[in-house]
């Protein structure tokens, strides 16, 4: 399984995700969705307290929830939930928050942006210099960037 990590963009908030080649699937940090939608002080403990309701609910998308490795907040590669697009939509309609239909459109636009950039590769191109300069990066940075990229190649 091919996977790369990424941080996505919502509402000015980080969102961790990785992206599986195999399955073509994007997941979804749960913790960083909830902290978004909740505002919660500790979205770890909203989530765990969340998994136990519906759990004795009988959903199961919180069993099928799996945990990968990802960057912390400390620098540290540690696992956390994950959920894939599906699994996600799930877990946000059982979360009271007024931000839940701007994210679930949001998740979805970055899934079909994703799969149209695998379709195009030239997009994944323009996204990442678009996003480059969006951080400040120079185009003179970002050119030689490519300039090295296109070298290795050869």
């Amino acid at each position: 399984m091919t996977k790369q990590q990424e941080i996505q963009i919502f509402d000015s908030k980080k969102v961790r995700t990785v992206w599986d080649s195999d399955t073509e699937q994007w997941y979804f940090c749960v913790v960083d969705v909830i902290a978004i939608l909740t505002e919660s002080s500790d979205a770890n403990a909203y989530w765990r307290k969340l998994k136990q309701r519906l759990k004795a609910e009988g959903n199961e998308t919180v069993t099928n929830c799996h945990a990968l490795k990802m960057l912390a907040a400390d620098g540290k590669m540690r696992l956390t939930d994950v959920a894939n697009q599906e699994q996600m939509f799930r877990i946000i309609q059982s979360i009271p928050s007024p931000k839940a239909e701007p994210f679930k459109l949001w998740m979805a636009q970055v899934a079909s942006q994703r799969l149209d950039q695998m379709q195009d590769p030239e997009l994944s191109i323009d996204q990442a210099i678009a996003d480059y300069k969006r951080l400040g990066y120079s185009d003179k940075w970002i050119n030689s960037r490519i300039i090295c990229i296109e070298v290795r190649k050869e």
